[in-house]
């Protein structure tokens, strides 16, 4: 943990009294007005996390009916760590990757449901036009460039996003996602270094949900402190709740103000706890059903929110049974949709493969 003073240094040296442009930047087009008071700013929080995982439900309810072909990930339970780090940054002014647990990443940047459940059906009204599937969302005009199937290629494509960002001296960060399966890869390593070297506006995000496709972290990794993985070319890490939606916006920020003012990349590793298997194909019997529920019962990241509101006092039972439905409403009719959508035509197959200068 030394790591952590001289990120908090560098940023209080940098801007020390820029609270005001901090608070305005950790909102993004995409999302409605800022929250006028600290329990809209939480319940805000609440409704987009909750999106996710009713999203996800049916998700893996289309896939069960064969209406969802190939691979499948859900992000059940991982839910804070998009949310808080997605709400840290401002896009598309800045830019944000992520691997192939992406249907959140795509939800957040402000796509409509419709259009994402519409992609993971493979019709024609998906976000990529139905040939991205599941594994590949994208949204480049929100600053989303996409979830990629190929472990820890998140790193270096972050990596040359960073590199645009500066060469351009346009001010933005890069949100790079990846598993803590993907850690160990070699061209995470080269991009780490890269990025140092150059000092790259770049926050590396290890989503650690324990398990990467199937393995415990201790049985894949020589040092399981993923946030210690990018000391040896110096940069500077930090292990976060990845449960705590608030926990998250508060680090993913403090490290995006420290890459966006010149002093390199930052490394946050996020531990949080996938409920499903790593796709809808695993069956997941390398743990047992009583460690799942006990996560579930002590630290889900939305039961934790709810929580909180409800101590609060201004947000009642009620009102938080009263956005499900309205949140499962949404996700219904956005899987009606997505079977309603025409498949693509067959010539579609020849149309986005290359572009003309």
């Amino acid at each position: 943990m030394a790591a952590k003073k001289p990120i908090r240094k560098a940023a209080a040296k940098r801007q020390p009294a820029k609270k005001a442009s901090r608070a305005k930047a950790r909102r993004r087009p995409t999302q409605k007005k800022a929250a006028t008071s600290e329990v809209e700013r939480l319940f805000a929080f609440y409704r987009r996390m909750l999106l996710i995982r009713r999203f996800e439900e049916k998700a893996g309810q289309l896939y069960g009916m064969g209406l969802i072909g190939g691979f499948c990930h859900l992000y059940i339970g991982q839910e804070a760590v998009v949310v808080g780090a997605l709400s840290a940054i401002e896009a598309p002014k800045d830019s944000f990757i992520t691997a192939y647990r992406c249907h959140g990443h795509a939800l957040e940047s402000g796509i409509e449901p419709k259009t994402v459940m519409a992609e993971l059906t493979g019709r024609r009204d998906g976000v990529c036009k139905g040939k991205g599937g599941s594994m590949h969302l994208f949204a480049l005009e929100k600053g989303f460039y996409g979830g990629h199937g190929i472990v820890g290629a998140t790193a270096p494509l972050g990596t040359g996003l960073a590199f645009a960002h500066k060469y351009r001296g346009d001010g933005g960060v890069v949100l790079a996602f990846f598993g803590e399966g993907a850690a160990n890869q070699g061209q995470v390593y080269e991009a780490f270094n890269m990025a140092s070297l150059w000092k790259l506006p770049i926050v590396y995000i290890i989503e650690n949900n324990r398990y990467g496709m199937g393995t415990a972290v201790e049985r894949a990794s020589a040092i399981t402190d993923m946030y210690k993985h990018g000391e040896s070319v110096g940069i500077p890490g930090k292990r976060v709740d990845g449960m705590d939606v608030e926990a998250v916006q508060k680090e993913v920020k403090f490290a995006a103000d420290v890459a966006r003012a010149g002093k390199g990349p930052v490394l946050l590793e996020m531990r949080t706890y996938r409920y499903r298997g790593h796709s809808m194909s695993d069956p997941a019997k390398y743990r047992s059903r009583e460690e799942v529920a006990k996560i579930r019962e002590k630290r889900d990241p939305i039961d934790h929110l709810s929580k909180m509101l409800l101590k609060h006092g201004k947000v009642k039972e009620e009102d938080l049974k009263e956005i499900d439905r309205e949140i499962k409403a949404i996700v219904s009719e956005a899987a009606d949709f997505a079977q309603e959508s025409p498949e693509p035509e067959p010539a579609e197959l020849l149309t986005d493969i290359w572009i003309e200068a």
